[in-house]
């Protein structure tokens, strides 16, 4: 076989030098590597709309052109760093959600303290999460484009200072307490926005399956702790405002750590050995891309019918649980602060328990089921909510007539709830594109919760404020009230599976369009002055292929 060389160099473009490598079988392809300049630009992977690659579009597409880039490739970023940077993220995502479920923990005496009904308690919590999905698209557009680090660090300073300060209100000044946790909300959502687009660059396929599991594993055990940090720091130092004290000086040390431990890896850097993906796409572009894609569609209805359950769950079950057993006089009812916080302690160590467990049980059952069924991801996720939904109906009835069996029916329906976290995070991860991530993030999350938690705690307290003013005032019946409220959970965790359940039905077609858009997208030039980029119509593509074809 004889190659004629001089004609492919004097094309300049590399572009086409690769289809020669395709063509050409295995033993000449080794001959062929030999042959190119050693001083060579080396390409990085751009998917950005400059390109007039339309997604999902092969028409025009120049992935086939594209050599692989060879496994043997050092990684851009060690192992070693790559998890020390894991540890990190992981150490922050657990005080973020301590920090967000400490109040829960401490809320009868916060009530106590404000002299506040259900209704108005529950807005401490929605004030934070409105503040948290309103700016979570602003940060998602700042991740796709500019250095997420900085971004993060930001966003972890305003929520040190902003979380220490709601701990110095004074009782006359309710509104303040609500402002604070609303400025909270801007830096846990600059976090949550960024943090699990930085860890699927750093790895890929089962191994980031596992990290994302590690990491969403510390969203129910960070809630378990705020109960039980709350609940231990409010009853040994006889006030509940040391208790908002406690993450805001453990935080300090996750910021000094973010500094100097956690990189700003190239986006996609996984998936290109390193190279990464550029993008030069809109915002609308981005969300035209997500709007066009079923499984994501989808997949946020059902996150958001976690977060529903979730956020309602988290912040009344305690007051709940208390409720039920003065209601059959095991207890005194709270009176004044501080109140008896055991139901606090409890509940967190159950949250803390179920989280792990569910999020190991979750995430094996992905890595084992997702090779030989390839719809088994968002299954699991339906398979957790709609088997959790019936737990909780029980729970809510059976918290009448026996506390233990309560915690029973919450421990099984926490723990199917639980196998979603790390599930459903990594759906997203794989079905879309690396540049597009931290803005489908921001939009699930805000989406999430703005119809999710954002608006649970506040629904279930209005409800039981409205029932509660049907008959006169009583320990029983303020029970009762809220037992009824609860409802609403159980029909969510349904529509929560039918939604992960419609998701099944489109996520192998997504996730092969997302795997070959990165993995098979066009290389351009590290200098686009010097070699102009190409596009080849379908018919132009075909002659390139005859020439090369005669000249081999």
């Amino acid at each position: 076989m004889r190659i004629a060389s001089a004609s492919v160099m004097e094309m300049h473009i590399p572009s086409v030098y690769a289809r020669v490598m395709d063509i050409v079988n295995k033993k000449d392809k080794k001959k062929l590597l030999t042959m190119e300049p050693k001083d060579s630009p080396m390409p990085r992977w751009s998917l950005g709309s400059g390109s007039g690659l339309p997604y999902g579009s092969f028409v025009n597409s120049l992935s086939s052109l594209t050599p692989k880039a060879e496994e043997t490739e050092e990684p851009a970023i060690s192992q070693r760093r790559s998890y020390i940077a894991v540890a990190v993220l992981c150490y922050i995502n657990l005080l973020n959600y301590t920090e967000r479920y400490t109040i829960a923990g401490v809320l009868p005496d916060i009530q106590k303290f404000f002299v506040i009904n259900d209704g108005t308690a529950a807005l401490i919590q929605t004030v934070f999460i409105c503040s948290f999905l309103l700016l979570a698209p602003l940060f998602g557009y700042l991740g796709d484009r500019y250095n997420r680090k900085y971004i993060m660090i930001g966003g972890l300073i305003v929520w040190l200072v902003t979380a220490a300060g709601s701990s110095l209100v004074t009782e006359s000044h309710f509104w303040l307490l609500m402002l604070l946790r609303g400025m909270v909300g801007i830096g846990e959502a600059s976090y949550s926005t960024i943090a699990p687009t930085i860890i699927a660059d750093l790895f890929v396929g089962t191994k980031r399956s596992m990290i994302i599991c590690i990491f969403y594993i510390f969203i129910p055990v960070g809630s378990g702790l705020g109960y039980i940090t709350g609940a231990g720091v409010a009853s040994l130092t006889g006030d509940w405002r040391w208790a908002l004290r406690i993450t805001p000086i453990l935080g300090v040390v996750g910021l000094v750590l973010l500094v100097f431990l956690c990189p700003n890896p190239p986006r996609g850097a996984a998936e290109t050995h390193g190279e990464g993906v550029s993008g030069q796409s809109s915002y609308l572009e981005d969300v035209k891309y997500l709007l066009k894609n079923k499984t994501y569609l989808w997949s946020t209805l059902g996150v958001t019918a976690t977060a529903f359950l979730s956020g309602a769950l988290a912040f009344w079950m305690p007051t709940f649980l208390s409720r039920a057993q003065v209601s059959q006089g095991l207890r005194l009812a709270c009176v004044e602060e501080p109140c008896d916080s055991t139901d606090s302690y409890i509940f967190g160590a159950v949250t803390v328990l179920t989280g792990i467990l569910g999020g190991i049980l979750g995430s094996g059952l992905s890595r084992w089921l997702r090779e030989k069924f390839p719809k088994s991801d968002p299954l699991i996720c339906a398979s957790g909510l709609l088997g959790a939904a019936p737990c909780l109906f029980i729970t809510i009835f059976v918290a009448s007539t026996n506390i233990p069996a309560t915690y029973v029916f919450i421990f099984f329906g926490e723990i199917l709830i639980s196998l979603n976290w790390a599930v459903m995070a990594d759906i997203l991860l794989y079905v879309v594109i690396p540049t597009r991530r931290s803005t489908a993030e921001a939009l699930q999350i805000s989406v999430g919760h703005l119809l999710g938690d954002a608006g649970s705690p506040f629904l279930v307290g209005a409800i039981s404020d409205a029932l509660s003013k049907s008959k006169p005032v009583s320990p029983e019946w303020s029970f009762h009230s809220l037992k009824y409220s609860l409802l609403v959970c159980p029909v969510v965790g349904i529509l929560g599976g039918l939604f992960f359940f419609l998701s099944s039905l489109y996520i192998i077609g997504d996730r092969k369009a997302a795997a070959q858009l990165v993995e098979g997208g066009p290389r351009e030039p590290q200098d686009p002055s010097s070699e102009p980029p190409i596009e080849l119509s379908n018919g132009d593509k075909t002659n390139h292929e005859d020439n090369l074809s005669q000249n081999i």
